[in-house]
């Protein structure tokens, strides 16, 4: 899996962190694992074509030690399908920018 990772989290980080994923993205049933839509303007040809597909999403799973941002990008309807793909540029850009600014929001020492 393409991951993007900030790791030597600090544990002061975790709960930070926790608490900017739960305002800025959709909790899931499991423990610190969190769904980030990608904007619709981002979607890829064949995205924007599957539209019993959409929404798009990206997961980012929160641990103690550190955060994971997939660039996978998913569909919560289906499992399979040749529209869940690895991000575009712009959508890697997308999710790099969502990690970025949550590190600059909260200004994390890493």
């Amino acid at each position: 899996m393409k991951q993007y990772v900030i790791d030597q989290l600090r544990g002061s980080d975790y709960e930070r962190i926790r608490g900017f994923l739960e305002g800025h993205s959709e909790s899931t049933a499991m423990e610190g694992l969190y769904w980030v839509e990608v904007p619709e303007e981002l979607y890829a040809g064949v995205q924007k074509e599957h539209g019993s597909c959409r929404p798009f999403y990206f997961a980012v799973n929160l641990s103690r030690e550190q955060v994971d941002f997939e660039l996978l990008v998913r569909s919560r309807q289906v499992l399979r399908c040749s529209c869940i793909a690895y991000a575009t540029p712009a959508q890697r850009e997308f999710i790099i920018g969502f990690a970025d600014g949550m590190v600059r929001s909260l200004e994390l020492k890493i």
